[in-house]
């Protein structure tokens, strides 16, 4: 039954592993001690909102525009509720941000789980924002200068490279 399903779906999505690697879907991780230290103030705010046995920020840059690069956070845990998980982390961000208008459901891809895009507000201006959440990881991205349907693409091809199960 239903049980069977979600049981196996929890198995087969709890032995997440996240990675940073050097490039990514065009980008380039972005290692200075400025990207390093906003990387990781986001990823410590996200950790403080929900527990993850690991956790991880990256800035990656974009080398066709530097008003560009994509901050990407979050972390592996085992979740039980992911979508109601990913609503909630959404809604924290607007304490940082403002609040994420536009918020809908994007396709996940092969990996699965429920993926979705909105729009906040910062210091440049409007930008994107996506979320990815399964039963095994929980990731947010911020996207300046993309648009939603920009930021949904980009974000499923950065997750499909940097998102392992084993």
């Amino acid at each position: 039954g239903v049980f069977g399903v979600a049981g196996w779906r929890v198995a087969q999505e709890k032995d997440t592993r996240i990675s940073s690697p050097d490039q990514v879907a065009g980008l380039s991780r972005d290692d200075s001690e400025r990207a390093r230290s906003t990387a990781d103030y986001l990823r410590s705010g996200f950790a403080a909102d929900i527990e993850l046995d690991r956790s991880f920020g990256t800035v990656y840059r974009d080398p066709a525009d530097e008003k560009r690069s994509v901050l990407i956070f979050g972390g592996t845990t085992l979740l039980w509720q992911p979508e109601r998980d990913l609503d909630s982390l959404f809604g924290l961000m607007a304490d940082e941000t403002g609040k994420v208008t536009g918020l809908r459901e994007v396709p996940a891809g092969d990996l699965g789980g429920v993926m979705k895009c909105g729009t906040t507000s910062g210091d440049g201006g409007d930008f994107a924002v996506c979320g990815w959440a399964d039963h095994g990881s929980v990731v947010l991205g911020m996207f300046p200068g993309r648009t939603v349907d920009d930021a949904g693409k980009l974000f499923a091809d950065i997750r499909n490279v940097i998102q392992t199960r084993g």
